[in-house]
């Protein structure tokens, strides 16, 4: 995590931009598919809907959250996601944290590359299971 001398200009916000939110259900989701890469038969096909069923659960009650605070925030909130509109200006800023503060994109990309690399790596496993299955006498 860096820590640099913040310019006093620079506009600053402790929110997530909308675009952070979405990239994380996406990648959610994108794991969701990857893991159903493992099924084989029926005693696995169950565990990967219970499992499955977890994850839907642990994006919708976040995002369902999120829903909601979105369409009751204060006039205060309206004004800070206006100065805030893009995604491009979001991340030129800096993200409060309760650390200090980093730029927006150092933020964006902290919080999405555990589940990022959680979804990749395991689409990849799945690949290489199938690889192997089909090579194997």
């Amino acid at each position: 995590m860096s820590r640099e001398v913040v310019g006093h200009n620079r506009p600053h916000t402790g929110h997530l931009h909308p675009v952070v939110y979405l990239a994380m259900v996406g990648l959610a989701l994108w794991l969701i598919v990857s893991v159903w890469g493992f099924a084989a038969d029926g005693q696995t096909d169950y565990l990967l809907v219970v499992v499955s069923g977890f994850f839907i659960v642990a994006v919708a009650l976040p995002s369902l959250l999120w829903l909601v605070w979105r369409k009751n925030q204060t006039a205060e909130s309206v004004r800070e996601g206006e100065a805030h509109g893009s995604f491009r200006a979001w991340a030129a800023g800096d993200f409060d944290t309760w650390q200090g503060r980093l730029k927006g994109r150092e933020a964006a990309i902290q919080i999405l590359l555990p589940i990022a690399v959680v979804s990749f790596g395991m689409t990849a496993f799945a690949i290489v299971l199938h690889l192997v299955e089909h090579h194997v006498v």
